[in-house]
């Protein structure tokens, strides 16, 4: 009865003992399945994306899918840029357009004699030390008045030049539109009793063209009683849209 028992007993343990050993073995090929499951999920994570034209991406064991699509928002983001960029062009075209407005007005053509009416007119003054000249294009299209009236108080080959007042000069060219005038301050004399004044009934205005003097020249007619002119002392200045005070006032 005794031997019996102890038989049951070592039977039992060795059930026990062999359970214990196919369930170490189930586990085992369990963890097996799944570190091959695993391991091979890179891979099959890879062939998928070779599939879809993307790169493999060996450094973390996943795809670079999100890299390449991350490099093609950055795509899209440098070609809104080139978009911008557009715009950026479309501006600087706009500001080259307006640059060429700006020139082509500038290019308008000289001015020349037979494009103006001058005329004088006696500042309010005695006696007289100045007279304003105005001239009008009468061209019938724009042209660009330059520099400072050419003046000769006398024969044009024997008269005195007349020297331009520097701080007179205007800062952009004077384009005249048609009917449009501009001005000029002329100084003809100190207004002093015993100056040496010659007095004259008309003198010859000449105009600049853009090597030089322009060819042919406007005779005015002086104010009635005509001008005391001392050519010693007789200053003019720039071709200006309107009279300043100060710049014109020498």
């Amino acid at each position: 009865m005794r031997h019996h028992r102890k038989n049951t007993v070592l039977a039992a343990a060795a059930v026990a003992a062999l359970s214990l050993g196919l369930t170490a073995c189930g586990g085992s090929d369990t963890g097996a399945k799944d570190a091959g499951s695993a391991s091979s999920a890179p891979q099959a994570a890879a062939d998928q994306n070779a599939a879809k034209g993307g790169a493999t991406d060996t450094t973390g064991g996943s795809t670079s899918e999100g890299s390449t699509t991350g490099a093609s928002t950055s795509g899209g983001t440098t070609a809104g840029g080139s978009t911008a960029g557009g715009k950026g062009t479309t501006a600087s075209t706009a500001s080259t357009g307006s640059a060429t407005g700006a020139k082509s007005s500038a290019k308008a053509p000289a001015c020349a004699h037979g494009d103006v009416r001058i005329t004088v007119e006696k500042a309010d003054e005695v006696p007289t030390e100045h007279v304003v000249l105005t001239a009008t294009n009468v061209s019938g299209r724009a042209c660009t008045l330059l520099e400072y009236p050419l003046l000769a108080f006398g024969p044009i080959q024997t008269a005195k030049d007349v020297p331009a007042v520097a701080k007179s000069k205007p800062a952009v060219p004077i384009v005249l539109k048609k009917g449009e005038p501009a001005y000029a301050s002329v100084r003809v004399a100190l207004g002093g009793v015993h100056e040496d004044n010659k007095v004259v009934k008309e003198f010859t205005v000449n105009l600049f063209a853009p090597d030089g003097p322009a060819e042919g020249s406007v005779v005015v007619k002086a104010p009635a009683g005509g001008l005391a002119v001392n050519e010693a002392v007789a200053k003019t200045g720039y071709w200006t849209y309107e009279l300043r005070n100060g710049a014109d006032e020498f």
